[in-house]
């Protein structure tokens, strides 16, 4: 249940409030919104005299739900840049797997500025399944994305591999990238609550689609409503692609989940050769968002060599998007 109290109740008595109902809690606009377990059917007496409205929930699925919210949210890239609400926009965000060297960073930058893209993605913190594997370079990576920021102007994605740097992320990132890995980490979920930054969380490849969206709503129980969902691939019994693209799933998220859905097909397909045409399907679908890998020489990559594209594969397959994106009212930015 989702319970809006009246304008006149303060933080400290919201608190109180939510302390005696168990309740989850924060503040939009000036009011007071408690989340209680969607079990809850009627409102409990103690808030009766401070309830403004209330929804009564069919699942834990609160906050990101249609039925609480109908529309999709709008999530704004600081400066300037939206991604779902009205807006149409499908956002193109590419880049490597991990950055490796400035020489690699500024060819991908070149490539994003020639092409009149704007938001880069690369990994300094990474959650590599062996931990002999090239591991990124953390802080110096992170830095080496501020610089690029300041020199291009892009927005930065990059992810959070731990709860131990966190805050560097959250600080550095202009979006918060929670991994596929870490969408189980309450630790991160609930600091990335606390933080008034977008966040593309990555649903898990062995989650539920309702395990995914409630990973969201500790996002945004804790206030932060800038949340992007991330639908990289579930694991299935096939074993010719790295992932399963779950389309399926994904119109399940559109139909029924007020969050801005964005895809990875790098991840999910595993293998350059099929990440175009996979792409393009998911263009079709009108979806918010498009996360890319891109390597300026795939065969040296630290990590993922199989799945990125190299320079030229991606300029033509971001060419071959844009009739697609114009054909279902959208445009790529």
């Amino acid at each position: 249940m989702i319970i809006h109290l009246k304008e006149t109740v303060n933080a400290d008595q919201a608190a109180q409030l939510a302390e005696k109902t168990q309740a989850q809690h924060f503040r939009r606009n000036g009011q007071a919104i408690l989340i209680i377990s969607s079990s809850t059917k009627e409102v409990p007496d103690i808030l009766q005299e401070y309830t403004d409205e209330y929804f009564v929930m069919v699942s834990d699925i609160q906050l990101a739900s249609r039925t609480y919210q109908p529309a999709t949210r709008e999530v704004t890239i600081n400066p300037g840049t939206t991604v779902g609400g009205n807006t149409n926009n499908t956002l193109m965000i590419t880049g490597p797997c991990s950055i490796e060297s400035w020489e690699q960073i500024v060819t991908c930058a070149d490539m994003l500025k020639e092409l009149g893209i704007t938001t880069l993605r690369a990994g300094c913190f990474k959650p590599r399944t062996s931990p002999y594997s090239f591991q990124g370079l953390g802080m110096e990576g992170l830095k080496m994305l501020a610089q690029i920021r300041e020199e291009y102007g892009f927005k930065i994605i990059t992810e959070v591999r731990d709860a131990t740097h966190i805050e560097a992320v959250i600080e550095y990132a202009d979006i918060v990238q929670v991994g596929a890995k870490a969408m189980y980490d309450q630790g991160i979920l609930r600091t990335c609550g606390e933080a008034q930054k977008p966040v593309l969380l990555k649903r898990h490849f062995g989650a539920t689609l309702q395990e995914f969206v409630q990973a969201a709503e500790f996002v945004l129980s804790g206030g932060n409503e800038q949340v992007m969902l991330c639908e990289r691939g579930i694991r299935t019994f096939e074993t010719k692609t790295r992932f399963t693209l779950d389309l399926c799933g994904v119109s399940y998220l559109k139909e029924h989940i007020n969050l801005p859905v964005i895809l990875d097909t790098s991840h999910a397909m595993g293998y350059a050769y099929g990440v175009p045409d996979l792409t393009r399907a998911c263009v079709a679908m009108g979806v918010d968002g498009l996360l890319i890998e891109t390597h300026p020489n795939p065969s040296e990559a630290k990590s993922d060599a199989a799945q990125q594209l190299n320079l030229n594969e991606f300029r033509e397959l971001y060419q071959s998007v844009q009739s697609i994106a114009q054909a279902v009212g959208r445009t790529v930015i």
